[in-house]
This record gives structure tokens, sequence and C-alpha cells, in this order.
């Protein structure tokens, strides 16, 4: 089974990367209703386990499938490239509730127990309240299991769409979305995602594409937003083994006793490019702390930075990755 989109040179003209927190609040419900599929998320699952026991999250799973169509209104492709999630979910508050309903009943149409429930009745019988009702139930979500969490995930997302724009430049298109996921391919203008649900086929007619990186959907690429959606690509995001450790429990001593041991952890802590906000949350440093080490490793020659969006990333230099590689002389 496979989805195929297919793209004219207008639409490869239009193809962007965006960051989505609404997308990953839904990814992220979704992991909670199947916990057991996702190992490399058990130390988010321990951090969020009591907020989670305070939400009611089973409307929204009603509508989250194991396979099929689910509605797209829950993650609509941003319009920019780094939205807010305030605007994201004002977004999904302003939609025409008839585009609401038609989504709903495509959802409902592969699960026949909800759709004949009192609970799918009332949904596309009042889908003004009903897109309302999930709305306040996605704000939850948000404040409770990703808000206290998003500034290292938005720096893992970053990182990652940093790293791919470079791939960009250096590998084409055609490359790239091998190395986005081994669900993508490229072939005679047409973007084929397998290793999904059902057939599905959409040309894009110039609207372009968004790549989207996540974390909560790993290990899958998803697609299918329908009209009047923009095209998208959820791929995983690079790096997320290493999200929910802390760079102390595996900096090499040796590497702590040359640099000291805070400059070492942030040396190490640099899998990914990371801003200086991100690296205090994950490190738990103060910001004067991790800008002051970070401005001693880049005068050493072990860190470049460069402006992205509204942040500095700072990434290791060669010099900095050979320092920092675990089978480094004396590691």
């Amino acid at each position: 089974m496979s989805f195929q989109l297919h793209l004219d040179e207008s639409d490869l003209l239009r193809c962007r990367f965006a960051l989505s927190p609404l997308g990953e609040t839904q990814a992220a419900v979704r992991v909670l209703d199947r916990p057991d599929m996702h190992g490399y998320h058990l130390p988010w699952l321990r951090l969020i386990r009591e907020a989670a026991a305070g939400l009611d999250l089973r409307p929204l799973w009603l509508l989250m499938p194991r396979s099929g169509h689910s509605p797209d209104f829950f993650s609509p492709p941003p319009s920019g490239p780094m939205p807010s999630f305030e605007e994201e979910i004002a977004g999904v508050r302003a939609l025409d509730p008839e585009l609401a309903r038609q989504d709903l009943a495509l959802t409902l149409a592969n699960r026949p127990e909800v759709l004949h429930s009192p609970a799918g009745r009332a949904m596309l019988a009042d889908p003004a309240r009903t897109l309302q009702d999930l709305a306040d139930l996605l704000e939850l979500a948000w404040r409770a299991l990703i808000a206290p969490h998003w500034p290292r995930l938005r720096a893992l997302l970053e990182a990652d769409i940093a790293y791919h724009s470079r791939r960009l430049a250096a590998v084409g298109f055609e490359r790239l979305l091998g190395e986005l996921s081994p669900q993508l391919s490229w072939s005679a203008s047409t973007l084929t995602i397998v290793g999904v649900q059902g057939r599905h086929s959409r040309v894009l007619g110039g609207q372009g594409l968004v790549l989207i990186p996540s974390v909560f959907c790993w290990p899958d690429a998803v697609s299918g937003f329908e009209p009047p959606w923009q095209p998208a690509i959820v791929y995983p995001a690079r790096g997320i083994g290493g999200l929910w450790t802390r760079s102390a429990d595996r900096t090499p001593q040796a590497l702590a006793r040359l640099l000291g041991r805070g400059r070492a952890e942030i040396l190490y802590a640099l899998d990914e490019p990371a801003g200086t906000s991100a690296l205090a949350e994950r490190l738990g440093f103060a910001l004067s702390s991790v800008s002051e080490h970070l401005s001693v490793l880049r005068a050493a020659g072990l860190l470049t930075s460069r402006r992205y969006g509204h942040q500095v990333l700072y990434e290791r230099t060669p010099l900095g990755i050979a320092l920092a590689a675990p089978d480094a002389p004396g590691a």
C-alpha cells in the first residue's frame, strides 16, 4: 500500500520545512493510547504520568484509529515556518464547522462502532460544538504533556530542519527524501510513501509541499492531508535516541577532565545543533553558565554558531566532533 503525491515544477519551488507544536501535541496523544509501541518515549511517559492521569483523552482517541483517516483539522499543515501553539489552535477554532463535519465523517466512516454510537452521532449532529470541545482538549493536552518540554523538543526539531536544509542544498530533493525516511522515494515527478494503509493519490497542482519533522510520529512517515489543506509529510526527526537522556550520564570522564565538567557536558550534548535555552533546560544549568561555556568553546574552535529563526544554534566543529567522539583517545 502507498500514497503518491504528484509534483510539477511549481510544486518543487514551493516545498518548505515547518514546525508544528499542535502536530506534536496530537501525535503525543496517540503515543499515550499505545505506549507499548514507542519505547524511545518511555522517559517522557514517566515524566508526564501524573499530568496525563488528569486528562480524559477518550474523545480524541475515538478519532485516532490505528489505521485509516484521522481528522486533518487536529493538526493542519502550518502556514508559516515556526507557528506558536496559540496560533495553530486559533486556526482550528476558526475552522468552518461544515468542513469539520466532513472531516469527522470521513474518519468515522472507518469506525462504524463509533459512528453509530451516541458519541459519534453527537459529534456529527453539532460539529461546531465538537470542534470547540476537541480544540479545548488539545489545548489541555498541550499544556500538560508538551509545553513543559517544548524547549527541548523545539531545539531538536529546529536542528533537524537546519541539518536537512543543508542536505537539500548538498544532495538535492530526490536524495533528501530517502534520508528523511526509508518510506519515501522519488521517481518521475512522483513522491511515494510506502508502508501506509490504503492507496491514495493526489496531484499537488502548484500548492507545494510542507515537510514537518516530528518526535512523536517516530518511526513512521505520515501524509494523507486532503483538500483544502496544503499537502504535507510528517517525518521522524533525527536524534530522538538521546532526547530524554542527560548528557552528564554519557559524557566521557577524560573529556570532563580536559575541559571541565560543565563545558564537557555542553560539548557532548551537541549531538545536534542547539541553542542556549535548550541546552540550559536539557542540562539543568543556568542560562548565564551555558552562555559563558559556549563562548569559551567557540573561542577554542570547538563550536561554531549561526542564526536560525529566533535563536542562535551552536554545533561542533570538526575538532569538537573529534574530541566528543565516544571512541576518542581516553574517552
